[in-house]
């Protein structure tokens, strides 16, 4: 049984080392586009989280307990992107 395995490894040796090193490659050029990906995928997520006017808007309280006085649970979300309420923040100064 042993001599078996070993005249079985033996027949698989040249095979192993390129096996090893397409394997190597794969990883490495997965792991590339994995980290691509998500850079493309931050970057639109950012710019869709800039596009929020809620910090702009004189309903908005700056308040971790009630954000907004007109839409508490959209405040600060995707949501509030096309509110309906927004009014541009008046400097009373």
């Amino acid at each position: 049984m042993l001599l078996l395995i070993f005249s079985l490894m033996e027949i698989i040796k040249p095979l192993l080392i390129p096996f090893c090193f397409i394997t190597a490659w794969v990883f490495i050029l997965s792991l590339v586009v994995s980290l691509g990906l998500m850079v493309v995928d931050v970057i639109n997520r950012a710019k869709t989280m800039h596009q929020i006017p809620c910090s702009n808007c004189q309903y908005f309280t700056n308040d971790y307990r009630l954000k907004c006085s007109v839409n508490p649970f959209q405040a600060s979300t995707e949501a509030a992107i096309s509110c309906q309420d927004y009014q541009v923040k008046e400097n009373y100064s």
